[in-house]
This record gives structure tokens, C-alpha cells and sequence, in this order.
């Protein structure tokens, strides 16, 4: 079921996709000028996601990320201009195939999507398909403006951060 309506997508000023799938699905694409292997590793090396997740336009920057990327193992990832306020998001790997797919639920709140990432090799560049499913069509509500604005530059982001890693693409 496709219920997403052009005004649901992100401008095409990007080249980022923010579709919205069902009442309970949005699922975000882009092509990343990278291979997989990069790509994978900006997602699951703490100092590299570090790098681009948070998007600058917020203002709020990442104070810590910690990643433990197997089956069972856990992430938190931390928000905020210091300890006292910040806003920390949580959850476990359910499903790791590396350089390939990751799967995490989103558990710091009850609304939380379970998030599912697949790369895909496209020659020397890199589908990657973010797809999450939300536990009701109200939480997916919540949180699609983010998802519209925030995506797109914090894929911009990792864009920027794959031209300066680019010295060792190709290299073993």
C-alpha cells in the first residue's frame, strides 16, 4: 500500500528520498558516492558515525555514541550541549549482516521505530535503503518532519565525510 503524496516527499534539491510507504512505514534512499565497505563502516565505527549523524543545522551536538554491532548488542547515542540536558536514543541490534544489512529497535520511547539499513554496491558508489516500521501510524506522524529535514543533511554529511575518507577507498 503506497499512500505517500508529493507533498510527503523531500524536495528534489537532494538526492535523498523521505517516503512514506503505509501509515506506519517510511522508508529513506539515496546513492552514496562510496563503496559499500565505506559506507557500512560510517554506520558501525563510533568515530566515523559520529562524524555525520548528528545534522548541524540543529545545533545540538553528539556528545557520545557507543556501538556494540552484533546480534544482541546495544547502541546510545547522546544529544545535547552538556550531560545535564541532553536527550540520549537507545535500543539493540537485532540483525547484522555485515557490509550488507543492519536492523536496530529504537527503544527510548515507547513509540519507537525498529530500523532496518541495507547496502547495496552500485559499481563504486552505494544504494543504502533506510526503512522504518513505527507501532502505529501516530508515532510514524510524529516523527516524519524530522525524518524530511534532518535526513537529507545528515546524508549530505556522510557525503562530506566519504570525500575525506576517499584516500583509503580501494585500499586493503
Amino acid at each position: 500500500m503506497d499512500v505517500r503524496k508529493e507533498s510527503e516527499r523531500t524536495p528534489m534539491t537532494s538526492r535523498t528520498t523521505v517516503e512514506r510507504k503505509s501509515e506506519r512505514e517510511l522508508v529513506v534512499t539515496r546513492i552514496f558516492d562510496g563503496p559499500v565497505r565505506i559506507v557500512y563502516e560510517a554506520w558501525t565505527k563510533p568515530e566515523l558515525f559520529k562524524r555525520w549523524w548528528a545534522p548541524k543545522s540543529a545545533g545540538v551536538p553528539l556528545l557520545s555514541c557507543e556501538m556494540d554491532v552484533r546480534v544482541g548488542g546495544r547502541y546510545r547515542v547522546e544529544f545535547g550541549h552538556d550531560a545535564s540536558e541532553s536527550m540520549a536514543f537507545v535500543g539493540k541490534y537485532i540483525d547484522v549482516i555485515p557490509n550488507s544489512r543492519l536492523v536496530w529497535t529504537n527503544e527510548e520511547s515507547d513509540d519507537g521505530a525498529v530500523t532496518t539499513v541495507t547496502f547495496e554496491e552500485r559499481g563504486d558508489k552505494t544504494l543504502l535503503v533506510l526503512h522504518e516500521l513505527y507501532p502505529s501510524k501516530e508515532a510514524l506522524d510524529e516523527a516524519i518532519a524530522g525524518m524530511e529535514g534532518g535526513m537529507p543533511e545528515q546524508f549530505e554529511q556522510l557525503d562530506e565525510l566519504l570525500v575525506t575518507l576517499g584516500a583509503g577507498v580501494g585500499r586493503s
